[in-house]
């Protein structure tokens, strides 16, 4: 068994103002929060973006958002399949703009994905967070089948896979906050002060 990590990385960034991986947070661009969470894994990874300019600057591999898909979706996709063809059968996903991520988070999800859960998805506060997640590449036809009937929910595809959901605490602050707006990017300054 083997796992990738792909950093989801083709947000729009409406909300913010541009591209979500190049936006700094204390002195460090987004993306590369990212990447030091997912270099602690060990796993390869690469990096899922709608445009390969969104991620100037990274030397690994990159690959391309599904075209005609919105959404996360768009991305898990092509992450599955470039993992699959990899010999990888586990993909970690994580969202380039939540830079506050558990230090456990690959941990605890590899030790809930049980044999029968087509993915482990992590939670906190009540809320699911399924770009947060661990993710058989068995599941992929499945996904092809939701995205080609238009039913593009994370949450959707997750239930209907099999998902085991991992809860960690809120205290201290919930390690899931995203960056989708300059009000949530000031938040999260002020909270590394």
């Amino acid at each position: 068994m083997s796992l990738v990590v792909a950093i989801l990385a083709g947000g729009a960034g409406r909300r913010i103002g541009g591209d979500k991986p190049r936006r700094l947070l204390g002195g460090t661009r987004l993306l590369d929060h990212a990447l030091t969470t997912a270099h602690r894994t060990g796993a390869p990874v690469i990096l899922v973006a709608r445009r390969p300019e969104q991620i100037e600057g990274f030397a690994g591999t990159v690959v391309l958002d599904a075209p005609g898909i919105e959404g996360p979706l768009a991305g898990l996709l092509p992450a599955l399949s470039w993992a699959a063809q990899a010999g990888a059968d586990r993909v970690l996903t994580l969202p380039c703009d939540m830079p506050f991520l558990p230090f456990d988070l690959h941990h605890r999800l590899e030790r809930a994905l049980a044999p029968d859960h087509g993915v482990a998805v992590a939670a906190s506060d009540g809320q699911l967070h399924p770009v947060c997640a661990l993710w058989r590449t068995a599941v992929m036809p499945t996904l092809g089948r939701r995205a080609g009937e238009g039913r593009l929910s994370l949450r959707g595809l997750s239930e209907a896979v099999g998902c085991a959901v991992v809860d960690w605490p809120v205290v201290g602050g919930d390690p899931f906050i995203n960056i989708n707006t300059a009000g949530d990017l000031a938040a999260a300054e002020a909270a590394l002060t």
